[in-house]
Order: C-alpha cells, then structure tokens, then sequence
C-alpha cells in the first residue's frame, strides 16, 4: 500500500510539473512574470524567491503549478480599508507591502489603504499611523513584493510584465509549452524503456507468433512477413495491427511472404472486448531488435505509436461515449497501483502514456484547458484585436465550471469502477 502511494505521489508529481515547468519557462523567456512556481499543493512548507519568482514547496506533495501575472485571480492584493504595513527603500519607494495580520510595527509603516494602483500607476494611499485627517501617497517600485495573507512573498504584477501585455505569438507558445514537455517526457520514457528492456518492438510487418493462438493454428510461422489483409498493402506493424483490430470475428485473406515465396493463408481474428468496443486479435507480436540505436529509437517509435492508439481511442469515442473511456486521479492510482506491483519498467510505460495522455488532451479546445486558450490566442490573431477581458474570463469559467463537473462525474464512476464493484 505504502510503495502504490508513493509510486502514485511520483508519477503524478512528475506529470504536473513538468508540464507547468514547460509554461514557467516559455512565460519566462516571453518575458511574463511568474510570480510563483510552487510544488506540491496546500500549505507552504518553504519559499525561495530567485529572479522575481518564488518557489514554494507546499504540505500536499500532489503536483504543482505556476502563477502567471494577469492569469492569477490576485485575491490577496489590496482592498479599500485594508490595513498594510510598508517598507520603503532609499528613494522613497515602497519596496515591500506586508498584508498579513501579525505585522511589527516596528520594521515599516503601518497605512490604512484609502486607494492604490498596483498595475499601471503603481501607487499607494492611505492613512499613516492611523491618522485619518490626512492621507498619504507612497510611490510603488516596479519590482516590489507583497506578502499575501497566508504569508507568501510574491511580486507585485505590472501591466507591461502581465500574460495579455505579451505578443499573441508569445501567449500560443507558452499555452503550449505544458503540452509540449508532455511530449517529450514521453519520448525520455520510451526511451528509457528501450534502453532498460535490451530489446524493443519493431515497426515492421513481420511477425512472431504466439503458440495455440489463431495465427499459429492458421499455419503463421515466426519471421513471416505480412504483405496485405484483404489486398490493402501493410508496410508496417501499425497497419497490421489497424487491420486485424478492426475486423473482430471477420474471414481475412492474408498475403504472407516465407523466406522467397509468398502464401495466402486465411483466418478469423479471434473477438475480444476492449473497454466498450470488441476487437480482432490472432495471436502475433511484432519482432523485436536489441540495436542500440534502435532501443534509443523507440523514444520517438514508442511515443508515436501510443499516440496513433490514443487518437483510435479518441475516434472511438465519438462512436459511442461512455464515462470508462476516460479517467481521473482515482484512475491513475489504480493504473499505477498494478504497474507498481509488475516493476519499473511498467511504472515508466504508464508515466510515459499518462504524460502522452496529459499532452495531447490538454490540447483539446476546452475552455480552461491549455487547448482552449491556445483557441482564443487564435481567434485573436484572425480578428487582430484582444478579446474583451470579460468575455475571455466568462468563456473560462464556463469551461472551468464543466471540466469540475465532468471531473466529478469521472471521479465517481472511477470509484465504482475500482474500488466499489
């Protein structure tokens, strides 16, 4: 139990922040303030701020995320009435605004804010001392820090460093930075994967076949290579496997090259039930290669293969949706339950396909998703002028809304799926 826990903590720890490390250093280079970069959720443990952002290390070791200027909600900058301690520098500008409740005194300015500008004027207002005759104004400095209620020191956001003051290409590249990691994780993976397995699958149509399955009974020999089904042409093992799948139960007329003759052999692919779907299988594997530039290989042979998977499952979805075709957190760990359970290298091919998982539906054009933003940096560039802040807040809210929902649903049934029976 205590090693299915940790194995879950890694991989899931491990999928989140790369994608966010993909956002956090694509906003970086765009010159976006990132204004917190944390890892692990719940309670600050630690921070460290390096460069304008701060690293925090929360109590919930579950993934992370980064706060972006102008994306983050800001719910701990300031509010009329509000009391505030400040800390100039030198020159008079205020370098530090303290909002926590268990201020000294002694080491700044106490105010009573009466008005600010955080964003384009950078200034503050207030009664000093708790002197409500007169009001006075502090000039803010460009790279000053607040510390929010819950004790967290993070920049202050400017307009010129927010998320919409970046060029629209600035803003596509980095919502699709997260995705992007995700893929190439996979690619490391797979890669790790071939190099720790000694050998790999390859991508050629011949065949190794399993004893008492449908093949080897049809007369199917180990090296056979397979030249069509039905006279479509295979060239390699993707279109082998596409057209036995999706003939389950069906007659097939195989063209079979042995050596330097060609046969035609005829079989039935046995039925089997997939999720909610039933597909052909006849017993066959791909052959393998123990070539070390093939086993470095399959990080992208690997990758692409899953992805051709996950894109026919996608496309079964639309056939017939069920909440079984997709899966949550709970789902995870129990993916990751069993692979913990079989080795290593099963953990590393589930962190491989849930990392291709995470990337490639991350690009769906869902409000609050990375794909949805990705839509409207798009149809802002065709219009060539910004969407009205509240229309895009609306739009992600929706979404956000619906994702929660979905998430829920999706949660529950994994529940039931895995836990209930």
């Amino acid at each position: 139990m205590v090693k299915t826990i940790i194995t879950f903590i890694i991989v899931f720890g491990i999928l989140v922040i790369v994608h966010e490390f993909g956002h956090f250093v694509m906003a970086k280079r765009a010159g976006i303030l990132v204004r917190e970069f944390s890892i692990g959720m719940g309670p600050k443990l630690v921070d460290l701020q390096r460069g304008g952002t701060t690293y925090t290390l929360r109590l919930l070791p579950v993934g992370g995320y980064v706060r972006m200027a102008g994306m983050d909600e800001q719910e701990d900058d300031l509010k009329t009435g509000q009391p505030i301690t400040i800390i100039t520098n030198e020159q008079g500008e205020v370098v530090t605004i303290d909002t926590t409740n268990n201020r000294n005194t002694n080491s700044g300015i106490p105010l009573e804010v009466t008005n600010f500008d955080l964003q384009d004027e950078l200034f503050v207002e207030g009664f000093e001392n708790g002197d409500e005759e007169t009001t006075r104004r502090f000039s803010i400095n460009h790279d000053a820090n607040i510390i929010e209620s819950n004790g967290t020191k993070v920049r202050i956001a400017p307009r010129d460093v927010q998320f919409q003051s970046a060029t629209v290409l600035q803003r596509i590249l980095t919502n699709v930075a997260g995705p992007v990691n995700n893929f190439i994780l996979a690619i490391i993976v797979f890669a790790i994967i071939g190099v720790v397995q000694g050998a790999v699958p390859t991508n050629s149509n011949q065949i190794k076949v399993i004893p008492d399955g449908v093949a080897r009974k049809a007369g199917l020999k180990n090296n056979d290579r397979i030249l069509a089904v039905d006279e479509a042409k295979i060239n390699n093992w993707g279109d082998l496997s596409k057209a036995i799948s999706k003939n389950p139960g069906q007659k097939l007329d195989l063209t079979v090259q042995r050596h330097e003759q060609k046969k035609q052999i005829m079989l039935t692919p046995q039925t089997v039930k997939q999720g909610n779907r039933k597909v052909g299988m006849i017993g066959i594997e791909s052959t393998t290669s123990s070539k070390l530039s093939d086993r470095l290989l399959y990080g992208f042979t690997g990758t692409w293969n899953m992805a051709k998977s996950l894109f026919g499952a996608i496309g079964q979805m639309f056939h017939g949706f069920s909440l079984n075709d997709l899966g949550g957190p709970v789902a995870i760990y129990a993916t990751t339950s069993a692979a913990a359970k079989q080795g290593f290298v099963s953990v590393l091919t589930v962190l491989g396909f849930l990392s291709l998982n995470l990337g490639i539906v991350n690009l769906f054009p869902i409000p609050a998703l990375d794909g949805g933003k990705l839509l409207l940096n798009i149809i802002e560039a065709i219009r060539r002028k910004p969407i009205k802040p509240e229309t895009e807040n609306m739009i992600t809210l929706v979404g956000f809304g619906l994702l929660m929902l979905l998430m829920i649903l999706v949660t529950w049934n994994d529940i039931e799926r895995y836990f209930i029976k």
